[in-house]
């Protein structure tokens, strides 16, 4: 499974962005779908999560009532609607799959998004 990331870019606090993970290779393998975040000189953490049919979701308590995940299986893509962004939301962003049985974990390459104050 491979994973691009897209989306990203500089963005006033305030404002809106809306990033995009398409899956490509063995997707009908997919379950789990996450986004990450690492922030310079900090641990990656969950950004949000969603289940294999989209039917869950959850997210970190940072980012609830502000980001909402979702996904189109048809169309093999996450995407990661980010509105009301601080300058602390500041971070690599990553798109991370849960596939196959036993799962294994596959990663995009990340898109930076800037939050500027």
């Amino acid at each position: 499974v491979q994973l691009v990331e897209s989306g990203g870019g500089l963005v006033q606090a305030g404002g809106s962005l809306r990033l995009s993970c398409a899956a490509s290779g063995s997707t009908f393998s997919i379950n789990a779908m996450g986004w990450y975040r690492q922030a310079p000189g900090k641990q990656r953490e969950l950004v949000a999560a969603i289940t294999s049919g989209g039917g869950s979701t959850n997210y970190a308590d940072s980012v609830k009532g502000r980001f909402t995940i979702s996904r189109d299986n048809a169309k093999n893509t996450m995407y990661l609607q980010m509105n009301s962004l601080k300058p602390e939301d500041t971070a690599v962003y990553y798109c991370n799959a849960e596939c196959g049985l036993p799962l294994m974990d596959y990663w995009g390459k990340g898109t930076l998004v800037t939050v500027s104050s």
